[in-house]
């Protein structure tokens, strides 16, 4: 099937979209993607297929499809919630309700992966809206709070400049890497007096896993 969409094989790839194979169906979706003919039809489709893993991979290829709606994926499960926030970070949809539903899923998900896709695409949205969301991500876990620093480049204010103040003595390495990085893109360098922050060691709060 994988092979279809190198053949310009659309006939059997558009078939398999209704095999009752599960991994056919994810495959067909990539083949005709690759192949330029897979339509919105063919993603609305995929979205409402019984599998998860068929409404991921439309997911992951719905951003190039804008007259597909994605927000009403943000309440599937959670390996779904991650492409569909992704996907919309890709498009930038600045619409109100794209940037609340993504701030709902950034502060409140229980999967962490949904909840650092979600402040990734509200990053990558930039719209001021979505900057709270971001700044209440800058307090979670240290993967999220590197996201949420990273997120943090398309805005600026005093709000943003504290929080990078703040991760620049995050007690994850990576967190204040990330916003020494940004603050070095944005200003030729950190300030001065925090040049040289100390490595505070191992966060006590965290699982090691998580450092």
């Amino acid at each position: 099937m994988i092979l279809a969409g190198y053949r310009n094989d659309e006939p059997t790839a558009r078939a398999a979209l209704v095999s009752p194979q599960v991994p056919l169906r994810v495959a067909a979706l990539g083949a005709l993607d690759r192949l330029g003919t897979l339509t919105a039809a063919d993603v609305n489709k995929a979205l409402a297929d019984q599998d998860c893993a068929v409404r991921r991979r439309a997911c992951e290829l719905a951003w190039r499809h804008p007259s597909v709606a994605l927000v009403r994926l943000l309440d599937d499960d959670d390996l779904v919630v991650e492409a569909a926030a992704w996907a919309l970070g890709e498009r930038g949809e600045a619409q109100p309700e794209v940037v609340a539903r993504l701030g709902l899923v950034a502060s409140a998900h229980n999967e962490p992966l949904c909840r650092e896709a979600a402040v990734a695409a509200l990053g990558a949205i930039g719209h001021q809206a979505a900057l709270s969301y971001i700044l209440d991500a800058t307090t979670d876990r240290p993967a999220i709070r590197r996201r949420a620093v990273i997120a943090l480049a398309n805005f600026d204010g005093p709000p943003v400049q504290a929080a990078l103040a703040r991760a620049l003595e995050d007690r994850d390495w990576q967190v204040r890497q990330a916003a020494e990085d940004l603050i070095t893109d944005r200003f030729g360098g950190p300030e001065p007096a925090r040049d040289h922050v100390a490595d505070p060691g191992p966060d006590p709060t965290q699982a090691p896993s998580e450092d």
